[in-house]
């Protein structure tokens, strides 16, 4: 990484050098610079709304870089170790759906853990490609689902050896890492491409003794969510390239499914927390694991809850673990990691991650303090001293091994009725039902309705888990195929 490069910022740069030039606007977007929109200044204040442009030659187009916007990406394949790097202003969702409709077309087989974002499913809801599942192990006593084993990859080779490609979850949103490097060197002994989603992961690129970065380990493509630790605004994210990526075609993947109005307060941002990360990215992610060190160790002193770390590693389906991840698992306290949730958020004013029917999750990044650490444990101390019930016994992960009896494309495309829920068992689901976050999906299009997955919906739609995903919008019935 060329440092004294990094110290520029191009896009954020023209930006400024826009705002002073006073220009005229009889362009897009309609409250001109906010004088069309009092209230919208109000909310966001003069300098947000006056750089609420359009794409112009001074700025750049994010369909077509040629200049700032060029050289902003860059700058940012610089920073993590890529090729190249597309901006990405529609989420890390169009960045893994990007990876995914440029590596494999109808009727070919992509691998991938079952625990996926929705966004790699919905991938292949739009390409029709085949998706072969590797399930992954689960610890039954923290009720999370682990890291694909490298045993178990080649077996999914050996069974698809026409495969085009490997999807690889790193982190996992509980931070559980897979050995990433071998599975990469796998999926080009094969013939394959590695892919890796790394919404969770901005952070491996910069922090000191944090698991391995897609880009270090090889891999062709990944799916980073800079606002997620990185510092960006949310809904802006990159899309890293190895060495032998056909960029000129993911290009025009990319722009297939991302808007033709970027918004340049989030590639603004982008530009901006690059430089921040290239600079500072060590010390602050050095920073972000020694606090959240410091609060797994407060919150184990409490009682009764678990909050895990490096511990775990098995050299298998916990091959490493991402340490600034802070999730707490509940079941102890005889409450649900959904039922903490709420209670901290109602109750004490601290709004958690997410919680699922084992643990909650803190999201620690460059922006905490020490004193809301402290804060936290104290309430979980509250909680525990004022809410806790008899130990229960909940589900054993979360995730269900599916029955796969059609592609996700041809499932949802397909002659479909509404049926009540609880008459699903047996039948073909059309849509996907998921607890967002994380937005795994509990069942997706062509996954039979099984017992244990009926019962896991309604546990947790009972336990309050965001639920996403059917037409139905209290869930009360499913689209199955008929």
């Amino acid at each position: 990484m060329n440092l004294e490069r990094q110290r520029s910022a191009p896009i954020y740069e023209a930006l400024e050098k826009f705002r002073k030039q006073r220009v005229v606007p009889f362009d897009v977007p309609g409250h001109k610079r906010g004088r069309g929109n009092a209230e919208l200044v109000s909310f966001l204040g003069e300098r947000c709304v006056g750089i609420d442009v359009n794409s112009m030659k001074p700025l750049d187009n994010l369909c077509h870089p040629v200049s700032v916007i060029r050289e902003a990406e860059e700058l940012m394949a610089d920073a993590f170790g890529a090729a190249h790097a597309f901006m990405m202003v529609n989420g890390t969702t169009s960045a893994v759906q990007a990876m995914v409709l440029s590596t494999v077309k109808m009727g070919e087989k992509i691998i991938m853990p079952r625990n996926v974002h929705k966004s790699a499913i919905n991938a292949l809801i739009l390409c029709g490609a085949i998706p072969v599942y590797i399930d992954p192990k689960v610890d039954t006593k923290l009720g999370i689902p682990l890291g694909m084993e490298l045993d178990d990859v080649k077996r999914a080779i050996e069974e698809n050896p026409d495969a085009k490609a490997i999807l690889i979850n790193n982190p996992s949103y509980y931070g559980i890492c897979s050995n990433l490097k071998g599975i990469v060197e796998l999926a080009h002994e094969n013939g394959m491409k590695a892919l890796a989603d790394e919404a969770h992961g901005t952070h491996l690129y910069f922090g000191p003794g944090l698991p391995v970065s897609a880009m270090a380990a090889g891999a062709d493509m990944a799916a980073i969510s800079m606002h997620k630790s990185g510092g960006s605004l949310t809904q802006s994210s990159i899309l890293l390239c190895g060495p032998n990526a056909n960029v000129g075609y993911i290009s025009k993947i990319v722009n297939l499914t991302q808007t033709t109005s970027a918004s340049y307060l989030l590639l603004g941002s982008l530009d901006i927390s690059r430089r921040n990360l290239a600079l500072h990215g060590n010390y602050s992610f050095d920073k972000v694991a020694r606090m959240a060190q410091y609060a797994r160790e407060e919150i184990n002193d409490i009682g009764g809850y678990y909050a895990y770390g490096k511990e775990l590693i098995n050299g298998g389906s916990i091959y490493d673990f991402d340490v600034t991840k802070l999730v707490v698992n509940t079941r102890s306290i005889g409450l649900t990691g959904i039922e903490v949730y709420d209670l901290l958020r109602d109750e004490y004013d601290i709004q958690m991650e997410f919680g699922d029917l084992s643990n909650v999750m803190a999201y620690i990044s460059i922006g905490d303090r020490l004193q809301d650490i402290e804060r936290l444990a104290g309430a979980l101390a509250d909680i525990r001293r004022l809410y806790s019930k008899p130990e229960q016994s909940f589900f054993s992960a979360e995730y269900v091994t599916p029955v796969v009896k059609a592609t996700p494309q041809q499932a949802f495309y397909a002659e479909k009725e509404s049926i009540p829920l609880d008459d699903t068992i047996g039948r073909i689901s059309a849509e996907s039902v998921m607890c967002y976050p994380p937005g795994i999906p509990i069942v997706s299009p062509g996954e039979m309705i099984t017992p244990e997955i009926l019962a896991y919906i309604k546990t947790a739609m009972k336990k309050g888990c965001s639920m996403q995903g059917p037409e139905s919008e209290d869930i009360s019935e499913l689209l199955v195929l008929k």
